[in-house]
């Protein structure tokens, strides 16, 4: 795998003419907010003009994001042809999503298929997963399994078949097992950095351009937990 740093603490993990992909911290904000930070569009621009020595703005295509907290892949798209068609890729669930969750309580089965309704709440930022349909919610669908024991932990591989706002912190919640350092869906305290322990581990999908198949890996944080899986 193919890893570039610069001087801005990027993590590259694939790069053409037309995709960049990086591995985003815990912190990061995919694009800009009301908190006025700095986002992560914003440092890719600056590598891909530092680098190519580019005049002018640089074009950069946000496909799809990453909650706040959460590590792991982000694509970009470097042309407006790219991110056309990352965006049809995207919204027809034509991608293959990959996450990897650390929780503390052992979940009732080894692995499972979890299917929830969850209703949004924006007053909080939060959303609820009922097991029967309420008014507006929407359908969400994963599989997870456990993919490793650990001192007081349990080390979870989730495929997502849905792509729900806080999808995987609230069906995981749901079932008595909330994410590491999760505060917002009933983990008993923070992360000493903020974070919680989901990272987004791999992505497969097309090439919007070339039509190869592309296969992306995210190594996991610099953590104790993380490294001990």
């Amino acid at each position: 795998m193919k890893e570039l740093s610069t001087k801005n603490n990027l993590q590259v993990l694939h790069e053409d003419n037309h995709i960049i992909v990086v591995n985003k911290r815990v912190g990061d904000i995919v694009q800009g907010d009301k908190t006025g930070d700095k986002p992560l569009s914003e440092v890719v621009k600056e590598y891909i003009k530092e680098k190519y020595d580019k005049p002018g703005e640089v074009f950069l295509g946000v496909v799809h994001r990453l909650d706040r907290p959460t590590t792991g892949i982000v694509v970009f798209a470097r042309t407006s042809k790219a991110l056309t068609r990352l965006n049809e890729l995207f919204s027809n669930r034509e991608t293959k999503k990959t996450y990897w969750a650390v929780v503390k309580n052992q979940p009732p089965k080894n692995e499972d298929n979890l299917v929830h309704y969850l209703k949004r709440n924006p007053k909080n930022n939060t959303s609820k997963a009922h097991l029967k349909e309420v008014p507006e919610s929407k359908k969400a669908s994963l599989d997870y399994k456990i993919i490793a024991k650990l001192n007081n932990y349990f080390a979870l591989e989730i495929n997502l078949h849905t792509g729900r706002h806080h999808q995987i912190r609230s069906q995981l919640s749901a079932i008595g097992c909330p994410i590491k350092g999760d505060l917002k869906y009933g983990f008993d305290r923070s992360n000493p950095d903020g974070g919680i322990h989901l990272h987004a581990r791999k992505l497969t999908f097309i090439h919007p351009v070339s039509k190869e198949n592309i296969e992306i890996i995210a190594p996991v944080p610099d953590d104790v937990i993380w490294k001990s899986i």
